[in-house]
């Protein structure tokens, strides 16, 4: 893409906490920036990304078909340390280029999902590299892309509601077949879920807990939603990993998910904002 577009793009991303529109709508998007292999400067590109598990993501280097990867590919060939955006998170990674069966599979389940990646393999000689961004590990609380621990709350619940509305878009597309990378997509989502709530459970409700006791019936409940969520959460990881996992029973899971946690999101924005705000 050429500099101006994809400036316009980092900057609606940043501005957004990970929304954009135009060409990227709907898209599964990060911002990567990567260390220049002549320049040494930092270089920060759009590229689309695909789910796959807790600690990876999977970026391909496309570059839309054409004869020599992009630009952005030979930078952390250089420097494999790069950095991603999410638009709730920004961490280090560790960018590892997939090779023989594992990029094969990779790239095979991104065509299932989007058959557009054929269409770019198609167009070039070159077979269209893999690579997965490992997060490295830091000391303390995530980076989160928020001014205040209220601001927090609503960016990363925001990005559950995201990703769980392209869950369910994808779910709707999908034929009698469930695809190897919608299931990835789910499990991939079910385990940030967990690890969110989880966080609240032993740091955030804890530390609220001692600053306001009058907030324990509240806390409760939203301590008691996370049980029935995390139940709802295990009903769909048993309905994506059966040996033949039927699209209906999916769909439905993720129906009920969808649900339940919305109103918990809702609830627990309206409730602990307010005084995480006022901190």
């Amino acid at each position: 893409m050429p500099n101006d577009f994809n400036q316009q793009v980092i900057d609606e991303f940043r501005a957004n906490k990970g929304r954009v529109g135009g060409y990227f709508e709907g898209a599964r998007l990060i911002l990567l920036t990567t260390t220049g292999a002549r320049t040494g400067r930092p270089h920060t590109t759009p590229v689309g990304y695909l789910p796959d598990g807790a600690d990876r993501v999977l970026v391909i280097a496309s570059a839309g078909g054409a004869p020599s990867h992009p630009a952005w590919f030979h930078n952390l060939l250089a420097n494999p340390q790069v950095t991603v955006e999410s638009g709730a998170f920004t961490y280090e990674a560790q960018a590892v280029v997939l090779d023989g069966e594992a990029r094969d599979q990779a790239f095979a389940r991104a065509v299932e999902a989007d058959p557009g990646w054929a269409e770019y393999q198609e167009k070039t000689r070159r077979v269209i590299p893999v690579v997965a961004l490992y997060e490295i590990a830091q000391d303390g609380p995530p980076n989160i892309n928020a001014s205040s621990m209220g601001e927090a709350i609503k960016v990363v619940h925001d990005a559950f509601r995201r990703e769980l509305a392209l869950i369910r878009e994808e779910m709707a597309k999908g034929g009698a077949t469930l695809g190897a990378q919608l299931r990835v997509n789910c499990l991939t989502f079910c385990a940030g879920l967990h690890n969110h709530h989880t966080g609240e459970d032993v740091a955030l409700f804890p530390f609220l807990a001692d600053r306001h006791p009058e907030f324990a019936p509240t806390l409760a409940r939203l301590g008691e939603e996370h049980e029935r969520i995390a139940a709802l959460v295990e009903d769909l990881r048993h309905a994506v990993t059966a040996d033949h996992p039927d699209p209906a029973t999916a769909r439905g899971e993720v129906e009920r998910l969808t649900a339940e946690l919305e109103a918990h999101l809702t609830y627990e924005e309206e409730q602990l904002l307010p005084i995480l705000d006022a901190a």
